[in-house]
């Protein structure tokens, strides 16, 4: 075997699917050709004959292996295309379509299709369409004349459905976002852990701003240009509980915060975030890692406009994103912090 051909058969042997459509193989003694990823078993290298297309190996007289179908799209490819479609029946739709009827359409179980939507997008299907009624609905609130336009524009069927969902969905009364979020009360406290001041800000919804800094005026004058139409005002001494209870949870990478979080954000910003949240403590993602997770690989600026809009740090974990190269990227709350908290993860895990 040739030095050069040396990697091509350490990624068929080890069925690294990153590989696929890199190059395929064909195997001499059987006139098949075959993914890298294909699960045969290996053949003796010097069987072996390597090609850069399927047309390449199919033109040198091989046929493609039923197994793994080479001379197929990569079933990635082929269930992305399917998600991309649910998710433009979503988007569509003026009544979300169930389950059942995504995943008969798309040729999949029930389980495997709510599976494979969740892998590629962030997001189950009924957070998806949640998240693009809650677009559709502030689109709505900011141009039409009355709120019971809105209402009805969003796809709702009565008024109750609609406030009862508003709190969550605007993280403020239907009133104050069509007033631009003018007199939403939000309260906030300041406190130290060992990466510096922390502030902690809390709307009726929930925890909505997570701040790390040098000091505690510079993080207060940061949540002042983050919510300007908002009325703030230091916490009383019951929510010191709750930035204990979010200093905890920082210095101690894996457990849960047991808190609400009012998550502000486009539906594409919460997908991202979402898939953030997956990534375990210790763990790193890179960015056109996670624009692929979620079915938009060449969204890998966005992916990362996304991560720098966050304003729940830790909670939000975008600062387990990182560039392909392995490098650290820029960081809301400074790039040492995003050094310390991975070092932090890492330690503990």
């Amino acid at each position: 075997m040739h030095a050069q051909i040396a990697p091509f058969f350490d990624a068929l042997a080890s069925r690294d699917r990153q590989a696929d459509g890199a190059f395929f193989y064909a195997v001499q003694t059987t006139g098949v050709y075959c993914r890298p990823s294909c699960g045969a078993r290996t053949p003796r290298p010097e069987n072996i004959a390597y090609y850069p297309t399927a047309q390449a190996a199919e033109a040198a007289g091989f046929r493609p292996c039923k197994r793994c179908q080479p001379n197929m799209p990569p079933r990635e490819e082929v269930m992305a295309a399917k998600i991309a479609a649910a998710c433009r029946r979503i988007e569509a739709a003026e009544t979300p379509p169930g389950l059942q009827i995504l995943a008969r359409e798309a040729g999949i179980s029930p389980f495997h299709f709510h599976k494979i939507f969740k892998s590629v997008t962030g997001v189950t299907p009924k957070a998806y369409a949640a998240a693009h009624r809650a677009k559709i609905l502030q689109s709505a609130l900011r141009a039409a004349p009355r709120i019971t336009d809105a209402i009805y524009e969003a796809g709702y069927n009565a008024p109750a459905p609609f406030y009862a969902a508003a709190p969550a969905t605007l993280g403020m009364t239907p009133k104050n976002f069509r007033a631009g979020g003018a007199g939403e009360a939000i309260v906030y406290a300041t406190g130290d852990c060992r990466f510096g001041a922390i502030l902690a800000a809390a709307s009726a919804t929930g925890i909505c701003a997570i701040s790390l800094g040098d000091d505690a005026k510079t993080l207060i004058q940061d949540l002042a240009r983050n919510f300007p139409r908002a009325s703030l005002a230091p916490a009383d001494t019951a929510f010191a509980q709750s930035l204990e209870t979010i200093i905890a949870f920082i210095e101690q990478p894996g457990a849960n915060l047991d808190l609400p979080l009012d998550i502000r954000g486009t539906a594409f910003q919460r997908r991202v975030w979402q898939a953030l949240r997956a990534v375990p403590a210790g763990r790193s993602v890179s960015y056109s890692e996670l624009a692929a997770a979620l079915g938009a690989p060449n969204a890998v600026r966005a992916v990362a406009s996304a991560c720098a809009a966050n304003m729940l740090a830790v909670a939000i974990p975008c600062h387990r994103a990182r560039r392909a190269t392995g490098g650290l990227a820029g960081y809301r709350w400074g790039i040492a912090r995003k050094r310390a908290l991975l070092n932090l993860e890492i330690d503990v895990s």
